[in-house]
Protein backbone atom coordinates (compact mmCIF):
# COMPACT_ATOMS: atom_id res chain seq x y z
CA UNK A 1 0.00 0.00 0.00
CA UNK A 2 1.66 3.21 -1.19
CA UNK A 3 1.84 6.37 0.89
CA UNK A 4 1.65 8.71 -2.11
CA UNK A 5 -0.61 11.75 -1.94
CA UNK A 6 -1.82 12.08 -5.51
CA UNK A 7 -1.72 15.43 -7.27
CA UNK A 8 -5.04 16.92 -8.30
CA UNK A 9 -3.52 19.60 -10.53
CA UNK A 10 -3.75 17.77 -13.85
CA UNK A 11 -6.17 15.57 -15.72
CA UNK A 12 -7.30 12.10 -14.68
CA UNK A 13 -4.39 9.82 -13.96
CA UNK A 14 -1.67 12.16 -15.20
CA UNK A 15 1.83 10.73 -15.33
CA UNK A 16 1.06 8.25 -12.57
CA UNK A 17 -1.34 6.42 -14.88
CA UNK A 18 1.42 6.09 -17.49
CA UNK A 19 3.83 4.69 -14.91
CA UNK A 20 1.25 2.27 -13.54
CA UNK A 21 0.49 1.05 -17.07
CA UNK A 22 4.04 -0.31 -17.34
CA UNK A 23 4.68 -1.22 -13.70
CA UNK A 24 4.67 -4.96 -14.37
CA UNK A 25 7.40 -4.55 -16.99
CA UNK A 26 9.54 -2.41 -14.68
CA UNK A 27 9.32 -4.89 -11.82
CA UNK A 28 9.92 -7.90 -14.06
CA UNK A 29 12.98 -6.29 -15.68
CA UNK A 30 14.57 -4.67 -12.59
CA UNK A 31 17.17 -7.39 -12.08
CA UNK A 32 17.94 -7.57 -15.82
CA UNK A 33 18.45 -3.79 -15.98
CA UNK A 34 20.86 -4.02 -13.06
CA UNK A 35 22.80 -6.80 -14.75
CA UNK A 36 22.87 -4.99 -18.10
CA UNK A 37 23.84 -1.72 -16.33
CA UNK A 38 21.25 0.11 -18.42
CA UNK A 39 17.53 -0.07 -19.07
CA UNK A 40 16.57 -3.13 -21.06
CA UNK A 41 14.70 -2.88 -24.34
CA UNK A 42 11.33 -3.97 -22.88
CA UNK A 43 11.41 -1.08 -20.39
CA UNK A 44 12.44 1.50 -22.99
CA UNK A 45 9.78 0.23 -25.40
CA UNK A 46 7.15 0.44 -22.66
CA UNK A 47 8.13 4.04 -21.90
CA UNK A 48 7.48 4.91 -25.53
CA UNK A 49 4.33 2.79 -25.81
CA UNK A 50 2.70 4.43 -22.81
CA UNK A 51 3.82 7.94 -23.74
CA UNK A 52 5.89 8.31 -20.58
CA UNK A 53 9.13 9.08 -22.46
CA UNK A 54 7.68 12.27 -23.97
CA UNK A 55 5.28 13.17 -21.16
CA UNK A 56 7.22 16.18 -19.82
CA UNK A 57 8.05 17.61 -23.25
CA UNK A 58 6.51 20.75 -24.70
CA UNK A 59 3.43 19.97 -26.76
CA UNK A 60 5.42 20.57 -29.96
CA UNK A 61 7.57 17.56 -29.01
CA UNK A 62 4.63 15.32 -28.15
CA UNK A 63 4.46 16.20 -24.46
CA UNK A 64 1.70 17.04 -22.02
CA UNK A 65 3.50 19.97 -20.31
CA UNK A 66 2.47 18.72 -16.85
CA UNK A 67 2.35 20.82 -13.71
CA UNK A 68 5.09 20.55 -11.09
CA UNK A 69 2.68 18.64 -8.88
CA UNK A 70 2.17 16.02 -11.53
CA UNK A 71 5.86 15.83 -12.39
CA UNK A 72 6.68 15.23 -8.73
CA UNK A 73 4.00 12.53 -8.50
CA UNK A 74 5.26 10.88 -11.69
CA UNK A 75 8.92 10.81 -10.65
CA UNK A 76 8.01 9.59 -7.19
CA UNK A 77 5.95 6.70 -8.56
CA UNK A 78 8.75 5.73 -10.97
CA UNK A 79 11.31 5.67 -8.16
CA UNK A 80 8.92 3.78 -5.90
CA UNK A 81 8.89 0.92 -8.41
CA UNK A 82 12.65 0.86 -8.92
CA UNK A 83 15.44 3.34 -8.19
CA UNK A 84 17.13 3.00 -11.59
CA UNK A 85 13.85 3.41 -13.43
CA UNK A 86 13.10 6.50 -11.35
CA UNK A 87 16.55 7.93 -12.06
CA UNK A 88 15.93 7.57 -15.79
CA UNK A 89 12.77 9.58 -15.16
CA UNK A 90 14.77 12.50 -13.77
CA UNK A 91 17.46 12.15 -16.47
CA UNK A 92 15.89 11.42 -19.85
CA UNK A 93 12.58 13.22 -19.33
CA UNK A 94 13.89 16.65 -18.18
CA UNK A 95 16.75 16.49 -20.71
CA UNK A 96 14.34 16.02 -23.59
CA UNK A 97 11.99 18.68 -22.24
CA UNK A 98 14.82 21.21 -21.93
CA UNK A 99 16.24 20.53 -25.38
CA UNK A 100 12.76 20.77 -26.91
CA UNK A 101 12.02 24.00 -25.06
CA UNK A 102 15.29 25.91 -25.45
CA UNK A 103 16.79 24.96 -28.82
CA UNK A 104 16.19 27.28 -31.75
CA UNK A 105 13.68 26.29 -34.42
CA UNK A 106 16.49 24.98 -36.61
CA UNK A 107 17.90 22.97 -33.73
CA UNK A 108 14.48 21.61 -32.80
CA UNK A 109 13.96 20.42 -36.36
CA UNK A 110 17.43 18.85 -36.47
CA UNK A 111 16.83 16.86 -33.29
CA UNK A 112 13.16 16.16 -32.71
CA UNK A 113 12.52 16.07 -36.42
CA UNK A 114 15.28 13.54 -37.02
CA UNK A 115 13.58 10.36 -35.77
CA UNK A 116 10.30 8.99 -34.48
CA UNK A 117 11.79 8.22 -31.06
CA UNK A 118 14.08 10.98 -29.75
CA UNK A 119 15.60 10.35 -26.33
CA UNK A 120 18.02 12.73 -24.63
CA UNK A 121 20.56 11.86 -21.93
CA UNK A 122 23.91 13.05 -20.71
CA UNK A 123 25.75 15.41 -18.40
CA UNK A 124 25.03 19.16 -18.38
CA UNK A 125 27.98 20.14 -16.14
CA UNK A 126 30.46 22.28 -18.12
CA UNK A 127 33.23 19.70 -18.38
CA UNK A 128 34.21 20.68 -21.89
CA UNK A 129 35.46 23.69 -23.83
CA UNK A 130 34.09 24.83 -27.16
CA UNK A 131 36.34 27.02 -29.29
CA UNK A 132 34.23 29.47 -31.26
CA UNK A 133 34.47 28.93 -35.04
CA UNK A 134 32.35 29.95 -37.97
CA UNK A 135 28.85 28.53 -37.51
CA UNK A 136 29.43 26.80 -34.19
CA UNK A 137 32.02 25.38 -31.81
CA UNK A 138 34.88 22.89 -31.85
CA UNK A 139 34.12 20.95 -28.69
CA UNK A 140 36.58 18.98 -26.58
CA UNK A 141 35.83 17.48 -23.20
CA UNK A 142 35.13 14.45 -21.04
CA UNK A 143 31.95 13.92 -19.04
CA UNK A 144 31.16 11.49 -16.23
CA UNK A 145 27.83 10.04 -15.14
CA UNK A 146 25.91 10.63 -18.38
CA UNK A 147 22.62 9.32 -17.01
CA UNK A 148 20.36 7.66 -19.52
CA UNK A 149 22.91 7.58 -22.32
CA UNK A 150 22.64 3.81 -22.63
CA UNK A 151 19.57 4.22 -24.83
CA UNK A 152 19.69 7.91 -25.86
CA UNK A 153 19.76 8.97 -29.50
CA UNK A 154 21.24 12.34 -28.51
CA UNK A 155 23.73 13.11 -25.77
CA UNK A 156 23.92 16.47 -23.98
CA UNK A 157 27.27 17.91 -22.93
CA UNK A 158 27.84 21.10 -20.96
CA UNK A 159 30.77 23.32 -21.95
CA UNK A 160 32.50 26.68 -21.66
CA UNK A 161 32.56 28.69 -24.90
CA UNK A 162 36.05 30.01 -25.71
CA UNK A 163 36.30 33.18 -27.79
CA UNK A 164 39.73 34.57 -28.76
CA UNK A 165 41.35 32.23 -26.27
CA UNK A 166 39.21 33.30 -23.29
CA UNK A 167 35.94 32.07 -21.74
CA UNK A 168 33.00 34.09 -23.00
CA UNK A 169 31.26 36.27 -20.41
CA UNK A 170 27.74 37.71 -20.39
CA UNK A 171 26.56 41.25 -19.67
CA UNK A 172 26.58 40.53 -15.91
CA UNK A 173 30.20 39.43 -16.03
CA UNK A 174 29.41 35.75 -15.53
CA UNK A 175 31.11 33.08 -17.61
CA UNK A 176 28.65 31.77 -20.20
CA UNK A 177 27.72 28.09 -19.84
CA UNK A 178 26.30 26.27 -22.84
CA UNK A 179 24.93 22.83 -23.60
CA UNK A 180 25.67 20.95 -26.80
CA UNK A 181 23.23 18.38 -28.17
CA UNK A 182 25.19 15.69 -30.01
CA UNK A 183 24.01 12.71 -32.10
CA UNK A 184 24.93 9.41 -30.45
CA UNK A 185 27.15 8.35 -33.35
CA UNK A 186 29.49 11.29 -32.76
CA UNK A 187 30.15 10.40 -29.11
CA UNK A 188 33.05 8.29 -27.83
CA UNK A 189 31.68 6.26 -24.91
CA UNK A 190 34.25 5.14 -22.34
CA UNK A 191 31.62 3.52 -20.06
CA UNK A 192 32.95 3.48 -16.48
CA UNK A 193 29.52 2.69 -15.01
CA UNK A 194 30.55 0.12 -12.39
CA UNK A 195 28.94 1.36 -9.20
CA UNK A 196 27.28 0.40 -5.93
CA UNK A 197 23.75 1.49 -6.76
CA UNK A 198 21.61 2.81 -9.61
CA UNK A 199 23.31 0.20 -11.73
CA UNK A 200 20.54 0.04 -14.32
CA UNK A 201 20.75 3.67 -15.45
CA UNK A 202 23.33 3.45 -18.24
CA UNK A 203 25.13 6.49 -16.82
CA UNK A 204 28.17 6.13 -19.03
CA UNK A 205 31.27 8.32 -19.26
CA UNK A 206 32.02 9.81 -22.67
CA UNK A 207 34.26 12.28 -24.46
CA UNK A 208 34.77 14.16 -27.71
CA UNK A 209 37.82 15.83 -29.28
CA UNK A 210 37.53 18.81 -31.64
CA UNK A 211 33.97 17.87 -32.55
CA UNK A 212 32.12 20.51 -34.56
CA UNK A 213 28.77 21.37 -33.02
CA UNK A 214 26.65 23.82 -35.02
CA UNK A 215 25.07 26.81 -33.30
CA UNK A 216 21.58 25.44 -33.81
CA UNK A 217 22.35 22.45 -31.54
CA UNK A 218 23.53 24.62 -28.64
CA UNK A 219 21.55 26.42 -25.92
CA UNK A 220 22.31 28.33 -22.71
CA UNK A 221 22.34 26.11 -19.63
CA UNK A 222 20.54 28.62 -17.41
CA UNK A 223 18.00 29.73 -19.99
CA UNK A 224 14.50 30.51 -18.73
CA UNK A 225 13.20 31.76 -22.08
CA UNK A 226 11.64 28.81 -23.93
CA UNK A 227 11.11 28.87 -27.67
CA UNK A 228 8.19 26.48 -27.26
CA UNK A 229 6.00 25.24 -24.44
CA UNK A 230 3.55 27.22 -22.29
CA UNK A 231 4.21 25.48 -18.97
CA UNK A 232 5.57 27.72 -16.16
CA UNK A 233 8.18 25.00 -15.55
CA UNK A 234 10.04 25.96 -18.72
CA UNK A 235 10.12 29.61 -17.58
CA UNK A 236 11.59 28.47 -14.26
CA UNK A 237 14.54 26.75 -15.95
CA UNK A 238 16.26 23.41 -16.08
CA UNK A 239 17.89 23.85 -12.65
CA UNK A 240 14.48 24.11 -10.98
CA UNK A 241 13.06 21.14 -12.89
CA UNK A 242 16.11 19.03 -12.09
CA UNK A 243 15.96 19.89 -8.38
CA UNK A 244 12.31 18.84 -8.22
CA UNK A 245 13.27 15.58 -9.90
CA UNK A 246 16.00 14.78 -7.38
CA UNK A 247 13.64 15.45 -4.47
CA UNK A 248 10.83 13.37 -5.95
CA UNK A 249 13.21 10.52 -6.74
CA UNK A 250 14.50 10.34 -3.16
CA UNK A 251 10.94 10.47 -1.85
CA UNK A 252 9.90 7.58 -4.08
CA UNK A 253 12.78 5.29 -3.10
CA UNK A 254 12.38 6.08 0.60
CA UNK A 255 8.63 5.49 0.33
CA UNK A 256 9.23 2.03 -1.08
CA UNK A 257 11.50 1.21 1.85
CA UNK A 258 8.93 2.38 4.39
CA UNK A 259 6.25 0.27 2.74
CA UNK A 260 8.50 -2.77 2.48
CA UNK A 261 9.68 -2.64 6.09
CA UNK A 262 6.11 -2.15 7.30
CA UNK A 263 5.02 -5.26 5.40
CA UNK A 264 8.02 -7.20 6.67
CA UNK A 265 7.27 -6.17 10.26
CA UNK A 266 3.89 -7.92 10.20
CA UNK A 267 5.52 -11.36 10.02
CA UNK A 268 9.17 -10.88 10.96
CA UNK A 269 10.04 -12.35 14.39
CA UNK A 270 13.54 -11.66 15.61
CA UNK A 271 15.53 -14.29 17.48
CA UNK A 272 14.48 -14.30 21.13
CA UNK A 273 11.23 -12.40 20.55
CA UNK A 274 7.76 -13.85 21.03
CA UNK A 275 5.90 -11.50 18.69
CA UNK A 276 6.45 -9.91 15.29
CA UNK A 277 8.55 -6.81 14.76
CA UNK A 278 5.37 -4.72 14.36
CA UNK A 279 4.54 -5.34 18.04
CA UNK A 280 7.85 -3.99 19.35
CA UNK A 281 7.49 -0.47 20.84
CA UNK A 282 10.93 0.52 19.55
CA UNK A 283 9.90 -0.38 16.00
CA UNK A 284 6.59 1.43 16.40
CA UNK A 285 8.32 4.60 17.63
CA UNK A 286 10.89 4.46 14.83
CA UNK A 287 8.27 3.83 12.18
CA UNK A 288 6.06 6.68 13.39
CA UNK A 289 8.97 9.11 13.50
CA UNK A 290 10.32 8.29 10.05
CA UNK A 291 6.89 8.10 8.45
CA UNK A 292 6.20 11.60 9.77
CA UNK A 293 9.62 12.77 8.57
CA UNK A 294 8.92 11.42 5.09
CA UNK A 295 5.48 13.02 4.96
CA UNK A 296 6.85 16.36 6.14
CA UNK A 297 9.57 16.28 3.47
CA UNK A 298 7.04 15.35 0.82
CA UNK A 299 4.70 18.16 1.86
CA UNK A 300 7.56 20.68 1.83
CA UNK A 301 8.60 19.72 -1.69
CA UNK A 302 5.08 19.60 -3.06
CA UNK A 303 3.99 22.87 -1.48
CA UNK A 304 7.18 24.79 -2.30
CA UNK A 305 7.22 23.84 -5.97
CA UNK A 306 3.50 24.20 -6.63
CA UNK A 307 3.37 27.58 -4.87
CA UNK A 308 6.37 28.82 -6.87
CA UNK A 309 4.72 27.58 -10.05
CA UNK A 310 1.53 29.47 -9.21
CA UNK A 311 3.60 32.61 -8.56
CA UNK A 312 5.24 32.36 -11.99
CA UNK A 313 1.94 31.52 -13.69
CA UNK A 314 0.52 34.74 -12.24
CA UNK A 315 3.37 36.71 -13.81
CA UNK A 316 5.79 36.74 -10.88
CA UNK A 317 9.55 36.78 -11.30
CA UNK A 318 11.78 33.75 -10.76
CA UNK A 319 13.91 35.54 -8.19
CA UNK A 320 17.08 34.17 -6.64
CA UNK A 321 15.25 34.06 -3.30
CA UNK A 322 12.51 31.89 -4.80
CA UNK A 323 15.06 29.58 -6.38
CA UNK A 324 16.88 29.29 -3.06
CA UNK A 325 13.63 28.11 -1.44
CA UNK A 326 13.19 25.47 -4.14
CA UNK A 327 16.71 24.12 -3.78
CA UNK A 328 16.49 24.07 0.02
CA UNK A 329 13.33 21.98 -0.23
CA UNK A 330 15.05 19.51 -2.54
CA UNK A 331 18.13 19.26 -0.32
CA UNK A 332 16.09 18.79 2.84
CA UNK A 333 13.93 16.09 1.27
CA UNK A 334 17.04 14.24 0.13
CA UNK A 335 18.61 14.40 3.58
CA UNK A 336 15.36 13.29 5.24
CA UNK A 337 14.98 10.36 2.85
CA UNK A 338 18.53 9.25 3.54
CA UNK A 339 17.68 9.09 7.25
CA UNK A 340 14.48 7.19 6.48
CA UNK A 341 16.45 4.70 4.38
CA UNK A 342 19.03 4.16 7.10
CA UNK A 343 16.34 3.45 9.69
CA UNK A 344 14.40 1.12 7.39
CA UNK A 345 17.56 -0.79 6.52
CA UNK A 346 18.48 -1.27 10.18
CA UNK A 347 14.91 -2.14 11.19
CA UNK A 348 14.68 -4.81 8.48
CA UNK A 349 17.69 -6.64 9.89
CA UNK A 350 19.30 -9.33 7.79
CA UNK A 351 16.47 -9.24 5.24
CA UNK A 352 17.86 -5.92 4.01
CA UNK A 353 21.29 -7.36 3.21
CA UNK A 354 20.12 -10.21 1.00
CA UNK A 355 20.63 -9.65 -2.71
CA UNK A 356 17.49 -9.53 -4.80
CA UNK A 357 15.10 -7.80 -2.44
CA UNK A 358 13.77 -4.36 -3.25
CA UNK A 359 14.88 -3.20 0.20
CA UNK A 360 18.47 -4.13 -0.51
CA UNK A 361 18.46 -2.54 -3.95
CA UNK A 362 16.63 0.58 -2.76
CA UNK A 363 19.16 1.14 0.02
CA UNK A 364 22.08 0.97 -2.41
CA UNK A 365 20.26 3.17 -4.91
CA UNK A 366 19.39 5.84 -2.36
CA UNK A 367 22.88 6.11 -0.95
CA UNK A 368 24.28 6.33 -4.49
CA UNK A 369 21.77 8.90 -5.70
CA UNK A 370 22.18 11.16 -2.70
CA UNK A 371 25.88 11.59 -3.52
CA UNK A 372 24.88 13.79 -6.47
CA UNK A 373 26.33 17.31 -6.45
CA UNK A 374 22.94 18.79 -7.28
CA UNK A 375 21.58 18.20 -3.79
CA UNK A 376 24.87 18.46 -1.90
CA UNK A 377 25.81 20.43 1.19
CA UNK A 378 27.29 23.14 -1.05
CA UNK A 379 23.87 23.76 -2.58
CA UNK A 380 22.36 24.18 0.88
CA UNK A 381 25.14 26.62 1.79
CA UNK A 382 24.62 28.62 -1.41
CA UNK A 383 20.87 28.81 -0.74
CA UNK A 384 21.47 29.77 2.89
CA UNK A 385 23.73 32.63 1.82
CA UNK A 386 20.93 33.95 -0.36
CA UNK A 387 18.40 33.68 2.47
CA UNK A 388 20.84 35.42 4.84
CA UNK A 389 21.31 38.30 2.42
CA UNK A 390 24.97 37.47 1.81
CA UNK A 391 24.34 36.82 -1.91
CA UNK A 392 21.98 38.69 -4.18
CA UNK A 393 22.85 36.74 -7.32
CA UNK A 394 23.39 33.04 -7.94
CA UNK A 395 22.47 31.77 -11.38
CA UNK A 396 23.20 28.14 -10.50
CA UNK A 397 20.30 27.87 -8.03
Amino acid sequence: MTLTVTSQTTGPGGGIALVDAMADVVLAEAAACQEARTLTEPVVDAMWRTGLMTYMNPAAAGGAEPSFGDMIDTWQRMAYLDGSFGWIGIANLPSAAAVAAYLSDEGFAATFGSAERVTMGGQFAPNGQGVRVDGGYLLTGAWNFGSGTGHAQFVCAGFLPIVDGKPEVDDAGDIVLLTAVIPRGEINFTDGWFVQGLQGTGSYDYDVIDLFVPDHRVFELFSREPHRGDSPAYRMGLMTITAAGHAAWALGVAESMLDDVRELAQTRVRMGDMTSLAHKPTFQAGYAHHLAMWRAARALVYDTYTEAEAHVLAGGDVTVDLRADLRLAACYATDACREVAQWAHLAAGTTAIREGSRLERAFRDLYTGTQHAFISEKVSIDAAQVKLGLLDHHRGL
